[in-house]
């Protein structure tokens, strides 16, 4: 019997050669920004060799910057010879993530999937980036019926260990893309602060469709609901408890905002 006319095989979605350019675009630019991390921790690690630590305030805010520059204590020239080219090594590393910024901003102009990057970002804790990298490695989302099958796919819920009528769910699985997961997570921590359309959000999501807002807009409220926030406050507490229900919102935002993009696209094309 025929596996495929018996419905036993699942129809997979590839990337075409535009969405793989993307990506390379995407994760080079992931590349640049843990080189920036790296450039960043071995100066920190060169200067605490040599006793020296900033003591007043946060690392790399303007005035730690300015005390960089300022900094001339080593005793030996080709020491601060050592350190001055540690700082650049910073600076070339940041301006390399500057320069992949701007590519990726002039990439998503004459991009399929671009009307569906402007709608993600009427999401909190979304910004071009984030939508970008998500949209680039997940593809066609529609081809998830629902947030669960999306969330599996990106490696957000839980394992378990049941046996009998006894059910365990540990850690998250992490089996999914790696990438499009970790800018999933980081966006959603922004759901921990009590709703508000700031004027950041209103000045990006003023040419966006009503339906698009009103999906953003209840994403945001969703935060004011009680079962929600103790979710959200036991995992901050306790990370063991980092498990799906608190992706499980976003993820279907993120899915509604999807399909009411290629509904819209749909019937524009129809008209």
């Amino acid at each position: 019997m025929d596996p495929w006319r018996a419905g036993e095989l699942t129809p997979i979605w590839t990337p075409d050669e535009e969405q793989e350019a993307m990506r390379d675009l995407i994760r080079t630019r992931k590349q640049a920004t843990d080189a920036v991390k790296g450039a960043k921790q071995q100066l920190l690690s060169f200067l605490l060799r040599h006793g020296l630590r900033y003591q007043n305030g946060s690392y790399w805010t303007k005035r730690h910057r300015r005390w960089l520059a300022e900094l001339r204590r080593f005793p030996f020239s080709h020491q601060q010879l050592a350190f001055e080219e540690l700082k650049r090594a910073v600076d070339q590393a940041e301006a390399r993530v500057a320069t992949l910024d701007q590519a990726i901003e002039e990439a998503i102009q004459t991009w399929r999937f671009a009307p569906v990057v402007d709608a993600l970002r009427a999401l909190r804790g979304v910004n071009t980036t984030i939508a970008a990298t998500v949209v680039a490695e997940t593809g066609d989302i529609t081809r998830f019926e629902n947030p669960r099958q999306l969330m599996a796919w990106l490696g957000l819920v839980p394992t378990e260990h049941s046996s009998g009528n006894t059910t365990r769910r540990g850690r998250l699985t992490k089996t999914g893309n790696a990438l499009a997961r970790t800018m999933l997570v980081e966006a959603s921590w922004s759901y921990r602060h009590p709703p508000k359309e700031g004027q950041p959000y209103l000045k990006r999501s003023a040419h966006l469709p009503q339906e698009i807002k009103d999906i953003g807009w209840k994403a945001r409220a969703i935060a004011l609901q009680k079962p929600w926030m103790r979710v959200l406050r036991k995992s901050l507490l306790q990370p063991a408890f980092l498990n799906f229900p608190r992706f499980e919102p976003f993820a279907g935002f993120a899915l509604m905002m999807f399909k009411a993009m290629r509904l819209k696209a749909a019937k524009l094309a129809g008209a």
